[in-house]
C-alpha cells in the first residue's frame, strides 16, 4: 500500500517533467524553424586563381527563364533582366506517393516581388541544372534535402557542397549540381557542352532584409521623388576541360 501511494504521489511530478521536456523541445524546434526561415541571398565563392574563377567569384544567384544563374549583385549591371534570389529553408511538401523518399528541407525562393511569388529550387534529375518551379514541376527531381554546413553559411544539397558554374554562353554562368562527383563530365558531354568553361563554387548564404511591401515601397519612392524635386539639379577567355586538367 505504501509503495502504491508513493507511486501515485509521483505521477504529477513525472507528468510535469514530461510536459516540461515536451515544451522545451517545441520551443527549440520553433527557434530552429525561425533560423531556417531567415531570408537570404546566395553568393558564389571560388577559391581558384584562374580568370574564370575571378569572373565568377562574388556573383549572386539570380533566377530567370526557369533556371538558376550567377550574375552581378547589382541588377543594373546585368546583361539580362533577372530576379535576385531571396531564399529560405522549409519542409518540402511531398505528394502522398513521394512521402517515403524523406527528402526533408526544400529551398524555396522568391522569383517575383510584385506579386510575391515563391518557387522551389531543384536540380534537374537528368541534366543536373539548377532550376526553379512549383511542386508539380519540381517533385520528380532533386528537391532536397537542402541544408547548411556546421557554420550555417555554406549551402548543401544531399549533404554535398558540390556546385558548379558553367558558362553556357559568353559571360552567362548557369548553376549545376555535381551529383555524380565527376565535375559534370558525363552530363555536359551528353548535352554537347564538354568544352564549356566551368568553375566549382561554394554557395554562401547572405542574410538579407525582406523587401518592403508594395504599398510601402511605392510610398518610399514617392518620398524620394519629392525630395529630389526640392533639390537643385546637378550637372573572353574560354577554358576547356582538358585545359583545367
Amino acid at each position: 500500500m505504501v509503495i502504491g501511494l508513493l507511486a501515485l504521489a509521483s505521477i504529477p511530478t513525472v507528468t510535469g517533467v514530461a510536459f516540461g521536456v515536451s515544451e522545451q523541445r517545441k520551443s527549440n524546434q520553433r527557434k530552429e524553424d525561425a533560423r531556417r526561415m531567415l531570408k537570404f541571398n546566395i553568393d558564389a565563392v571560388c577559391e581558384g586563381d584562374t580568370d574564370d574563377d575571378r569572373d565568377v567569384n562574388g556573383r549572386r544567384v539570380v533566377v530567370r527563364d526557369d533556371k538558376v544563374y550567377l550574375d552581378d549583385p547589382d541588377p543594373r549591371k546585368r546583361t539580362y533582366p533577372a530576379f535576385t534570389s531571396l531564399a529560405f529553408y522549409i519542409e518540402y511538401p511531398e505528394l502522398d506517393e513521394t512521402k517515403g523518399l524523406d527528402r526533408g528541407l526544400g529551398l524555396p525562393t522568391y522569383v517575383s516581388a510584385n506579386p510575391p511569388l515563391l518557387n522551389w529550387i531543384y536540380a534537374d534529375f537528368e541534366t543536373h541544372e539548377l532550376k526553379y518551379g512549383n511542386r508539380t514541376q519540381s517533385v520528380d527531381h532533386v528537391v532536397g534535402p537542402w541544408n547548411w554546413t556546421e557554420d550555417e553559411k555554406t549551402i548543401t544539397l544531399e549533404e554535398s557542397v558540390s556546385f558548379v558554374a558553367v558558362e553556357e554562353e559568353e559571360g552567362e554562368w548557369a548553376l549545376y549540381f555535381d551529383r555524380d562527383g565527376d565535375e559534370l563530365a558525363a552530363v555536359l558531354e551528353e548535352q554537347g557542352m564538354i568544352d564549356c568553361a566551368f568553375v566549382p563554387v561554394n554557395l554562401v548564404r547572405r542574410i538579407a532584409e525582406e523587401p518592403p511591401a508594395p504599398q510601402q515601397q511605392q510610398k518610399t519612392q514617392q518620398t524620394q521623388q519629392t525630395q529630389q524635386q526640392k533639390q537643385p539639379s546637378q550637372g573572353k577567355r574560354s577554358r576547356s576541360r582538358e585545359e583545367k586538367g
